[in-house]
């Protein structure tokens, strides 16, 4: 299977960078990891596509405000554990699509993409994205394609 498009909903196998590990000094991520792409946009004339993702983690939120919870029924047409699982709408991730930093799914080789959210889920997330952006309390880490 190839790379998918990077279509806005679309939850992929990603190498995410926490705001925390880029303030210690680190450029890799530590682990590979669910993440909804939030944004895909061609930049100018050159046709790359830079592309937004947040991540989904199992970790509960400290504040709400900054994540949203998967409905199991979501996480288990994905394929996600069946453990809770949060897209936090706080920590987000740009990039040129598809990065050096794209993964495949374990167990599943060469497909990179776990299915799309729900609209009304990602229209949630969109719009906390937006809100936090516009509030400047969301965090946006832009990764070099090395």
């Amino acid at each position: 299977m190839s790379i998918p498009d990077p279509v806005p909903g679309t939850v992929i196998r990603y190498e995410f960078l926490w705001s925390h590990e880029r303030a210690s000094g680190k450029v890799d991520a530590t682990k590979s990891r669910p993440c909804a792409v939030v944004v895909a946009v061609p930049l100018a004339e050159n046709g790359v596509l830079r592309t937004v993702v947040a991540p989904i983690t199992h970790s509960p939120p400290d504040d709400p405000a900054t994540s949203i919870e998967i409905p199991a029924h979501v996480c288990r047409k994905l394929g996600l554990d069946d453990g809770c699982h949060w897209i936090r709408i706080d920590e987000l991730n740009s990039f040129a699509w598809p990065g050096l930093d794209l993964r495949p799914i374990p167990g599943k080789q060469g497909e990179y993409a776990y299915g799309l959210l729900p609209r009304d889920l990602f229209e949630r997330i969109r719009q906390g994205v937006l809100d936090l952006q516009m509030q400047r309390k969301g965090k946006m880490i832009p990764r070099s394609s090395k």
